[in-house]
């Protein structure tokens, strides 16, 4: 469906093995690069969708150099955001404890910044999902945390393990996009896509 795109080497800057699963649902060739930047740095005036789709460019603005000009790149971030506060990645179990306690019986919004771009064009894009979770329990969070370490995840989950079974009351909005990566609005993106 997207034969248009066969030109192109088609990159996807993400070691996230989520976003890999969901590109390759697509059915279009495309190779994974890992780029590594500071997800933690950015400029604190920032506030709620602008955060992930700054930080989706700069991961795009990183891999600029190892650029052809058959090169289209997918770059992308996700973070969660709750009353005012960006969750990222929790540094250790205490910070992932913290933060499932405050997204415990409350809604959270997650929110996707997407780059596409080649060396002479760029989109960029962001998806929301509101996302409801159900009171957790203590002992509910320690087993989470204990079985599945979700560090690698911002607000300290995975919609597609074990806390979304059991927490997730309800998702307004995508729920590819709570996983990382709002692929349904991607695809839409690279169909439209034009050099």
């Amino acid at each position: 469906m997207l034969s248009h795109l066969s030109n192109y080497e088609i990159i996807l800057a993400s070691q996230s093995p989520r976003r890999h699963e969901l590109l390759q649902g697509l059915n279009i060739p495309f190779e994974v690069k890992v780029i590594d930047i500071d997800e933690e740095n950015y400029p604190h005036q920032l506030v709620g969708v602008d955060i992930p789709m700054y930080l989706a460019e700069k991961k795009a603005d990183a891999y600029l150099q190892s650029m052809n000009e058959n090169t289209l790149l997918i770059t992308a971030d996700t973070i969660v955001w709750h009353e005012g506060h960006v969750f990222g990645k929790p540094k250790d179990k205490a910070d992932a404890t913290r933060m499932l306690k405050a997204l415990s019986g409350k809604t959270h919004e997650v929110i996707t910044g997407v780059c596409i771009c080649t060396l002479t064009k760029r989109k960029v894009f962001h998806v929301i999902s509101e996302v409801r979770f159900a009171r957790l329990l203590p002992q509910e969070i320690e087993y989470y945390l204990n079985n599945y370490q979700p560090y690698d995840k911002a607000g300290a989950y995975g919609v597609q393990e074990w806390i979304g079974y059991i927490g997730v009351e309800h998702i307004d909005g995508s729920y590819f996009n709570v996983m990382g990566l709002p692929i349904q609005r991607l695809y839409n993106e690279l169909k439209r896509w034009k050099k």
